[in-house]
């Protein structure tokens, strides 16, 4: 299994933000999803969930977090074991689930969609590309934009979109590298960056690339400061984009601190401050508050807040261990909820916390 996964976090009361533990999940968890729904609640879904980040059963389960009760519940099964795969929300309020590692740690292009009104989960239409590790991104009207990942015993620059109104995977154009461990993030105007990542040679890359939802193509984009995979990225309220952490070739030995920001006015990209703690392993665990500043609560020992307007980060809560691929999802009254992750045994938590900033 081409995935390069490494947080139970032990919380204490921080000022001026908390981090406190809230309600375990059924199964430890870690490079699984979790979906905001209208309801408010969290939808989780998949992941590998035994020491060593390895698939089983359980990898096909999934569990409801209600923010009311601070605790989870049985949702229904996946029709596959799933790891390391991408969901997202559609207009309707229904959950696709697509793509990742199954059975016999093998990239797949099935998808299914979780109906929260009926609590059943069907066949969802087929990616053209089995993908593990791949990016999905939101293009506005219903599309997303699927992109890079493991497609079987190398890396694809393919790309598709999932069109929400004819529920079909279209063609769209290729990126001009292959890419796993990146990020994807939208742009204004339609257009995605794509950053960084490693390639089929497994060199990591500081390369960039724009996609245009409305050729359909992707052009060259500027380098980053510096080579960065398994990193997150946000947008920002003005448009740029905020990438943080992440390593170079030496993998954990490499994890940075560092932070940099991407202005599509300028196409450049600028330093910000760097954060307290190195971390890498954190694509799914920064999110931004709709204060418009974002935490990051993954791949490190404590809880940052980034301010876009002074650019600095600041340490906002303290955590007991690293865990890696945990996520966080922003909740509707305004907290952030982060669930599971593995720490650096690769012993998979089942533990969550709410960040209240």
């Amino acid at each position: 299994m081409r995935l390069a996964l490494g947080f139970s976090l032990v919380a204490l009361l921080a000022t001026p933000a908390a981090v406190t533990p809230t309600g375990s999940m059924s199964s430890p968890r870690a490079a699984h999803s979790a979906t905001l729904l209208r309801s408010g609640e969290v939808f989780i879904a998949g992941g590998c969930t035994i020491e060593s980040c390895e698939l089983d059963r359980h990898g096909a389960e999934t569990e409801l977090f209600d923010p009311q009760t601070g605790r989870f519940r049985p949702g229904p099964k996946l029709l596959h074991e799933r790891v390391g795969h991408v969901a997202v929300r559609l207009p309707d309020g229904r959950v696709l689930i697509a793509g990742g590692w199954t059975g016999g740690s093998r990239p797949t292009a099935t998808t299914e969609l979780y109906d929260p009104e009926r609590g059943t989960v069907t066949d969802g239409p087929p990616m053209r590309t089995p993908r593990g590790g791949s990016t999905a991104t939101p293009l506005g009207r219903g599309r997303f934009l699927f992109a890079g990942g493991d497609g079987g015993g190398r890396f694809v620059a393919s790309a598709e979109i999932f069109d929400s109104a004819s529920r079909r995977f279209l063609r769209t154009g290729s990126m001009r590298t292959p890419r796993s461990a990146h990020s994807a993030t939208p742009l204004p105007g339609g257009r995605v960056l794509v950053a960084g990542g490693n390639d089929d040679n497994d060199v990591v890359l500081s390369s960039t690339e724009i996609y245009h939802q409305r050729t359909g193509r992707f052009s060259r984009g500027p380098r980053m400061t510096i080579q960065r995979y398994k990193h997150a990225a946000v947008a920002l309220r003005d448009g740029s984009v905020l990438l943080v952490g992440g390593s170079n070739a030496r993998d954990f030995y490499g994890r940075y601190s560092s932070a940099e920001r991407y202005d599509p006015r300028s196409r450049r990209f600028r330093r910000v401050a760097t954060m307290a703690e190195r971390r890498y392993k954190l694509p799914d665990a920064v999110v931004r508050l709709s204060s418009g500043r974002v935490v990051v609560a993954g791949g490190g020992a404590s809880v940052e807040l980034y301010d876009p307007g002074s650019r600095r980060f600041r340490k906002i809560g303290v955590l007991g261990k690293s865990l890696a691929f945990s996520t966080a999802t922003a909740l509707a009254d305004g907290r952030v909820l982060v669930a599971g992750g593995y720490d650096d045994r690769i012993d998979v938590s089942r533990s969550a916390w709410l960040i209240a900033p």
